[in-house]
C-alpha cells in the first residue's frame, strides 16, 4: 500500500522533474516569451482601459438618455393625475408613459381614497415593486429638507441591476405633491450585447498584437543571435585547432566590434601557436640531431669501454687497482649514455609522429617470460599467466613495456614483482598487471610518474635509469590504442595496469596519417631505457 508520504515525495520529484523540463535554456525562446510577455501586458492594459472607457461611456449615454426621458414624461403625465387617482388611470398613465422614445416599462403606485395601495404596469404585471430594490425605493420616497440649494423634496434615483443574467437600469421618481410614485425599467441587453462585441474585438486585437510580437521577436532574435551563432561556430572551430578561422565582420555595432575582437584573438593566438610549434620543432629536431651525432663517438667509446670491462674481468690483472673504480665508472656512465641516447631517439620519434606498428601474432605468456630471462629476473618475478592467450600486437614494443614496468617495480618496490595476465570483455582487451611489494607511490607523484625526467625526490635527481623509461612504455601503449594506469594497492605496493586491444588492426586501419605500419612493412626501431 502507498503511503501520502511517498505520494508526496513522488509529487515533488514530478514537479521538480517538469519545472527543470520547462527551463529555458535557449536565449532565443527567451527573447520571444520576453517580447511576448511585454507584447501582452501593453495590449492587454490597452485592450482593459479602452473597454472599460467605452463601457462607461455606452452605458451613461443610455442611461442619461432613458433617465431624461422617464423625468420627461413624470412631468407631462404622471404629474397630471389627481391626489387620489383611480386603478384604471394609473393603468392608462404607465402605458403612456411607457410609449416614450426609449421604450422602457413604466409602474405607477399611489392611494386611491380610500388609502389603499394601487399600482399601474405598462406591461401587464410583468414589472413589480419586487423588481425594484428596497434601497432604492426607500431613496425615492424620502422627502429631502427645501433649502436654497435644494428646491425640491424629491429627486430622481436609479440603479443598475442584474435579473437572469440580464443588465437593467431601474430608476424611480415620485411627483412634487407626493401622491404619485413611478418607476421605470430599461433592458441593457443590446448595449452589453454590443459591449461583447467590443470585448471580442479588443481580445482578437491582443491575440493578434501577440502574434505579431513573436515574429517580431523571432525577427529580432535571429538578427541579434545569427552573429552570436556564427561565433559559438567560430570558437568550436578555433577550439578544434584551426586557428585559421575568422569571422565576417559588417556594422559597427557591438556585436560588430566582438567579432572584430575574435579575430584579433584569433590571430594573436594562431601567431602564438606558430611560434611555439616553431620552437617545438626545432627543439625536437635539435635533439633528433644531438642523438644521432652523439652515437658515432658513443660507438668509438662503447667499444674502448667493452676492451676496459674485459680487462677488468680479466684473471690477469693488468688494470691497476688505483684506477679500476675509476673504470668501472666509466664503463657504466658510457653504458647509461648509450641508454639515454637510444631513448631519446625513441622520444623524437613518437614526438614527430614516425613510429610505427609492426603487428604479429603474439603468444602473451611466452613474450612474457623471455622478456624477464632475458634480464635475469627469473628469481625475483612471479607470473600468474594462464598458457595459449594471443594477441595481435607489436612484439618489440611490447617488450619494451613491459621491461620498463618490471624493472620499475623492481628498482624502485622491491622482489617479489607478480605480474597478472588476464582478457576481458570477452577477449577483446589484454589486461596486464606489474605490482610489487614496495611502499607503494606516494600521492603527489601518482599524476607525475609518467612524465618525462621526473624524479620523485628532488634531492636524488641522479639515478641509473634516464628518467624515459615510463613515458616510453605509454607512448608504446597508445600506439598500441592503450593505456596505462598507476595506482597503489589496497594491501601495499605499487600497481601498474596495463591495457591493450587484443587485435591492434583496427589501430592501423583508423590511422589516418599512415604512420603505422604492418608486419610485412618497415619499421623504426627503436629501445626503452
Amino acid at each position: 500500500m502507498t503511503k501520502p508520504q511517498d505520494k508526496l515525495r513522488g509529487w515533488a520529484a514530478a514537479r521538480k522533474a517538469l519545472l527543470s523540463g520547462l527551463r529555458f535554456t535557449s536565449l532565443r525562446l527567451r527573447l520571444v516569451v520576453v517580447f511576448g510577455l511585454v507584447a501582452l501586458t501593453a495590449a492587454v492594459s490597452a485592450s482593459g482601459i479602452a473597454y472599460w472607457l467605452n463601457r462607461e461611456a455606452v452605458l451613461t449615454r443610455t442611461q442619461d438618455a432613458v433617465l431624461r426621458d422617464f423625468q420627461q414624461e413624470m412631468r407631462n403625465h404622471a404629474s397630471m393625475l389627481p391626489v387620489h387617482p383611480a386603478q384604471d388611470e394609473l393603468q392608462r398613465t404607465a402605458g403612456q408613459m411607457a410609449n416614450s422614445s426609449q421604450r422602457f416599462s413604466v409602474l405607477l403606485t399611489a392611494e386611491d381614497v380610500s388609502g389603499r395601495m394601487i399600482t399601474g404596469n405598462s406591461e401587464l404585471d410583468t414589472f413589480t415593486l419586487e423588481d425594484v430594490p428596497k434601497s432604492l425605493q426607500k431613496a425615492v420616497n424620502k422627502q429631502q429638507p427645501l433649502s436654497s440649494s435644494n428646491t425640491s423634496a424629491y429627486h430622481l434615483y436609479w440603479q443598475r441591476i442584474t435579473e437572469h443574467d440580464k443588465p437593467y437600469l431601474v430608476g424611480g421618481a415620485r411627483v412634487i405633491d407626493g401622491s404619485t410614485t413611478g418607476y421605470m425599467l430599461k433592458s441593457l441587453e443590446p448595449e452589453a450585447k454590443d459591449l461583447n462585441s467590443l470585448a471580442w474585438s479588443l481580445g482578437i486585437a491582443t491575440g493578434l498584437a501577440l502574434i505579431g510580437s513573436a515574429l517580431l521577436a523571432q525577427a529580432a532574435a535571429t538578427t541579434v543571435l545569427k552573429p552570436v551563432h556564427r561565433l559559438g561556430i567560430a570558437a568550436r572551430r578555433l577550439g578544434e585547432g584551426k586557428l585559421d578561422t575568422r569571422l565576417r565582420v559588417s556594422g559597427t555595432d557591438e556585436l560588430a566590434d566582438l567579432s572584430r575582437t575574435f579575430n584579433r584573438t584569433a590571430e594573436a593566438l594562431e601567431k602564438r601557436v606558430a611560434d611555439m610549434s616553431a620552437r617545438d620543432e626545432a627543439s625536437r629536431r635539435f635533439v633528433a640531431d644531438m642523438s644521432h651525432e652523439l652515437r658515432t663517438p658513443l660507438t668509438a667509446i662503447t667499444a674502448v669501454t667493452e676492451i676496459l670491462e674485459e680487462e677488468l674481468d680479466a684473471e690477469t690483472g693488468s688494470v691497476d687497482p688505483m684506477i679500476e673504480p675509476a673504470v668501472r665508472l666509466v664503463v657504466s656512465e658510457t653504458r647509461r649514455l648509450g641508454d639515454l641516447v637510444e631513448n631519446l631517439m625513441e622520444v623524437t620519434r613518437f614526438d614527430a609522429g614516425t613510429a610505427r606498428l609492426i603487428l604479429d601474432d603474439v603468444d602473451i605468456t611466452d613474450q612474457i617470460t623471455a622478456c624477464i630471462d632475458a634480464r635475469a629476473w627469473l628469481d625475483a618475478v612471479e607470473l600468474d599467466a594462464e598458457r595459449g592467450m594471443t594477441a595481435r600486437l607489436d612484439p618489440r614494443r611490447l617488450d619494451v613495456i613491459l621491461a620498463n614496468l618490471i624493472g620499475n617495480a623492481l628498482k624502485h618496490g622491491g622482489s617479489p614483482v607478480r605480474v597478472s595476465v588476464r582478457m576481458e570483455g570477452e577477449g577483446e582487451e589484454l589486461v596486464i598487471e606489474v605490482q610489487d611489494h614496495g611502499p607503494g607511490i606516494p600521492e603527489d607523484v601518482l599524476p607525475h610518474v609518467f612524465d618525462r625526467f621526473y624524479k620523485a625526490s628532488a634531492s636524488r635527481p641522479r639515478s641509473e635509469g634516464s628518467g624515459l623509461g615510463l613515458s616510453i612504455a605509454l607512448e608504446n601503449a597508445h600506439i598500441h590504442g592503450g593505456e596505462i594506469i598507476a595506482a597503489n594497492a589496497p594491501k601495499g605496493g605499487a600497481v601498474f595496469t596495463l591495457r591493450l586491444p587484443q587485435d591492434a588492426s583496427e589501430i592501423l586501419a583508423d590511422d589516418p596519417q599512415g604512420r603505422n605500419g604492418s608486419a610485412h612493412g618497415n619499421g623504426t626501431e627503436g629501445t626503452a631505457g
